[in-house]
This record gives C-alpha cells, structure tokens and sequence, in this order.
C-alpha cells in the first residue's frame, strides 16, 4: 500500500510518519556508525559538547571525518574549512534534485533552506525513494519529520556513547570504532547502480596495500586513481561481453 492510499493524515500526523523512518534499515546502519564516530572523537581528544555539536551542525559522516582528521594533524581552521567544504559539494546535486520534490505549493524558500543542512547520503536516499507516494504539501513535513529526528537522535547518541565509552572494555571500544568504515562499506556497495561501481569498491581496497608502499602520504588518491581505472576497464570488458553474448 502506497503512502498517499492511506487514510487522510494531519499535519502531525505526516511529521511522526517521517520520524518513524528513523527504523528503516539505512537510518539504523547510520546511527550504529556514530557509535564508531564517538569513539573517534574521543580518541582525537575532543570533548563531547565538541563531538556532539559536530554531529548536528556538519551532519554528514565522511565531513566530520574529514574535520577529525585535520584536528589530530593540526591542520589550521582555514585549511579544515576548505577540506570539509570540499567534502560537502559532493551534496550539491542531491540538494538540487531533492529540493524540487519538496517545493509545494505554498512552501516557502527559508523551509527549503533550513531542510537542506539535513540532506546527506542516507536522508536522499529515504526521500527519493518514497517522496512520490506523500502529496506534495506534506512532503516538506514528512521529509523533516524523518531528517531532523535522525539529526537529533544521532547528536544525543553521540554524547551518551562518548562518556559510555570510559566505562567499555578496550576491545568494545576499538568494536564501537570499527562500526564507522563498516557503514561506509556498506553505503557505497548498495549504492553502486551496476557492476563496475562495486568492483571499483573492491579494486579500491585491493590497491590500498601497494599504493602506501609505492607512495605514502598519497596511497588514497593512488589506490582510488588505480583502482577506479582498473574497475572502469573491467566493467567495459564485462558489458562487452554481455553485449556480444
């Protein structure tokens, strides 16, 4: 059943629809990657208002981890600015195309505004995928209702689990860390439209060992540049040879 073939909804009744997406497997794996977020913060040595204002004014993961790492090499505020800045053009498009899908009739630009600080990977995909079935003057509240509510939750999450963190066992914690690059894996593997997206993930990894020793300091861009180039290549051969079969 479609969510506009349901009987009529308030307002209200819209917001707490959304929030109840916070349960929808993608929020879930988000909010156990801010597990592996508090445990990072605390290793970096910030305190937890720090860790928890991060959460809720940066909002996508990869930024603040982006900020993280320029803290612990003592990168200077302009230049964590530029690289977190950088980060979050990749969110350009998805505003552009979401914001459109949210405009009703009556909605007014500052709504759209204020929404758009909470589109990162896992609100568009939510969105996208459901923005159809909700009438078009309710889709501002649904959407917010969903975003906001994760945007919250995971800032309060980060707090508790910063300070739980002194009372876990090591292995926990470093457990707790490792749920970060879990999540990322995962997001880009079921993002991948075709083959030569997840390939290019594996070929990624794969180079990573290699690169750091033909380049430290640089293995990322190698490994990404070789391992893009390779999967590119063995997508092409692939789709070749399902064309020719």
């Amino acid at each position: 059943m479609h969510l506009s073939d349901r009987p009529e909804r308030s307002d209200l009744g819209w917001i707490l629809l959304g929030m109840k997406g916070i349960l929808s497997p993608p929020a879930l794996i988000l909010t156990t990657a801010f597990f592996g977020f508090a445990g990072l913060c605390r290793e970096a040595g910030i305190s937890w208002q720090e860790a928890a204002f991060m959460t809720a004014a940066v909002w996508a993961l990869p930024a603040k981890i982006i900020l993280l790492g320029a803290i612990t090499a003592g990168t200077s505020l302009p230049a964590a600015a530029f690289a977190v800045a950088l980060s979050s053009l990749r969110m350009m498009p998805m505003v552009v195309a979401l914001m459109p899908e949210l405009r009703g009739p009556k909605t007014r630009v500052p709504t759209l505004l204020f929404l758009s600080h909470f589109v990162a990977i896992t609100a568009w995909v939510f969105a996208m995928e459901r923005m159809e079935d909700v009438p078009r003057d309710k889709r501002t509240l649904y959407f917010g209702g969903f975003a906001v509510t994760l945007t919250a939750l995971n800032t309060v999450l980060v707090a508790i689990v910063f300070n739980l963190m002194g009372q876990l066992p090591a292995l926990a914690t470093g457990a707790l860390a490792f749920l970060t690059p879990v999540y990322f894996f995962n997001s880009l593997y079921g993002s991948a439209r075709d083959v030569t997206g997840r390939l290019a993930l594996f070929c990624g990894m794969a180079a990573l060992p290699p690169a750091h020793w033909l380049s430290p300091g640089y293995e990322l861009l190698v490994a990404g540049i070789g391992g893009g180039l390779v999967a590119y290549l063995g997508g092409r051969i692939l789709k070749v040879r399902r064309g020719g079969g």
